[in-house]
């Protein structure tokens, strides 16, 4: 078993209203020392081995459902999960 660490993030071409909209916030708490917001996605898959290439079946879920490549980059890492 694995588990998985997927993070997605709006490309640095891609505006982000909602980042923006934060960094609003923030400054308006008197927190100005905050000079950009990215708003992403963080999640975390359970896996199993299984059949084929482990990489390639993540880049797989990342492409097809997990992220939007036009406007969307992400990064993964891979973890044992150790049974107690």
């Amino acid at each position: 078993m694995v588990k998985v660490k997927v993070h997605v993030m709006l490309k640095e071409s891609v505006l982000d209203p909602q980042g923006s909209a934060v960094q609003k916030a923030l400054h308006s708490m008197n927190y100005q020392e905050v000079k950009d917001v990215r708003i992403g996605k963080y999640m975390e898959l359970q896996m199993e081995q299984g059949e084929g290439d482990l990489d390639t079946r993540i880049k797989e879920m990342c492409e097809k459902l997990l992220a939007n490549p036009v406007i969307e980059d992400y990064t993964y890492e891979v973890e044992e999960v150790v049974a107690p």
